[in-house]
């Protein structure tokens, strides 16, 4: 779902599965940040959230950073590697 520029997924119950990280992939072939809210029904904490995004971004490679407020998931891509 596009709005205003930017491109906003949910992580529901079925959790972070290969699917959805390769339809995240797929939308940062014409984006540089995407948001991802993570629902209730995909963790119980704040630190399973920050769990889910790391396996994320993780998962995106080197040139992608997040940043997690409240259970709501930016993330940036780079040109350039950022993470080592």
């Amino acid at each position: 779902m596009a709005t205003n520029g930017m491109i906003k997924l949910q992580i529901g119950k079925n959790g972070l599965t290969e699917g959805f990280i390769a339809q995240v992939k797929k939308s940062f072939e014409n984006e540089e940040m995407i948001k991802v809210a993570i629902l209730k029904s995909a963790c119980r904490d704040k630190k399973e959230a920050a769990e889910i995004c790391l396996k994320l971004a993780d998962a995106l490679g080197k040139n992608y950073v997040y940043r997690l407020v409240g259970y709501v998931c930016t993330i940036h891509k780079f040109r350039k590697n950022v993470r080592e």
